[in-house]
């Protein structure tokens, strides 16, 4: 069995953005959950179980969840002695996470394509913070651009501020390089995203696609997301999809009001037995 790789990630690259967006964009970044499932297929081509080709795909599910610990993207290949037993996966991480959550998330994923694709040769699962497909046939570096999710808010009517500040995100989405991308524009927050082993121009391809199906489908929502085979794009204008959100960061400044307090407590016991214990030398000394 033979097993090669190629990651393409920059390590000190996903770190910078993500400390970006987590400072301009806290409601993507914070309050959304990682490990929550957007969607998830299976092919029906089954494998023959203890046959080496499972052996081949829990070899190749076991590397995307080790490599996951030190890169945002990676995609390997799993020969084996003949070309059915071949096995191809990628995984990849939303490009404002940390590196133990892009971890976790992978674990997480693959855990759930075991579960939902049990016994099948190919699984796709995306969830909020990372995405994870292997199949028996190649898909690397090849454009898929079928719709796999689309999920529209409620209709807030037309209005010219929200729906231009809207269309001004989304077009910087389009314009921007990169496999990951954030924007904002008054309360239109967007992101979009493609798998790492397209080309910057099938990445903008492929961007374009979703952020015009999102703008025809979607119309005047307060939200939508547009999830292709190998990309997507996101906005929110803060309406219910931000209301959910608002209330996560609400109970995340909940958390962190009573750390703050906790850690006052502390800072003043230690300054009190500080006091005491300097009034002690002190009095030795003046004796």
């Amino acid at each position: 069995m033979k097993m090669t790789k190629r990651g393409i990630s920059n390590r000190v690259i996903t770190l910078g953005v993500c400390f970006c967006v987590i400072l301009l964009f806290p409601k993507f970044s914070e309050c959304s959950s990682p490990s929550a499932l957007l969607y998830s297929g299976c092919t029906q081509q089954l494998y023959t179980p203890n046959s080496p080709y499972q052996s081949n795909l829990d070899s190749l599910l076991t590397s995307l969840v080790n490599s996951a610990t030190y890169s945002s993207y990676n995609n390997f290949t799993v020969v084996g002695s003949t070309q059915q037993d071949a096995v191809t996966g990628l995984y990849q991480c939303r490009g404002d996470l940390a590196m133990p959550d892009c971890a976790a998330c992978v674990a997480r994923a693959v855990t759930r394509a075991g579960d939902i694709c049990r016994g099948t040769c190919g699984g796709a699962v995306q969830l909020d913070g990372c995405f994870v497909k292997y199949d028996n046939a190649t898909f690397l570096g090849a454009q898929d651009k079928t719709v796999l999710l689309k999920k529209c808010g409620p209709s807030v009517g037309y209005n010219p501020d929200a729906m231009g500040s809207r269309d001004a995100v989304l077009a910087g989405l389009a314009a921007a390089g990169g496999n990951f991308r954030v924007g904002g524009s008054g309360g239109v927050r967007g992101m979009a995203q493609c798998t790492g082993d397209l080309s910057y121009g099938e990445c903008q391809d492929c961007v374009a696609e979703a952020i015009s199906r999102l703008k025809g489908d979607c119309g005047t929502a307060d939200y939508g997301d547009m999830f292709l085979g190998k990309c997507y794009a996101r906005y929110s204008t803060g309406g219910a999809h931000g209301e959910s959100k608002a209330h996560g960061e609400s109970s995340h400044g909940g958390v962190k009001t009573f750390a703050i307090i906790i850690g006052s407590l502390a800072g003043l016991a230690i300054l009190i037995i500080f006091l005491a214990f300097m009034s002690k030398i002190c009095g030795k000394q003046g004796k």
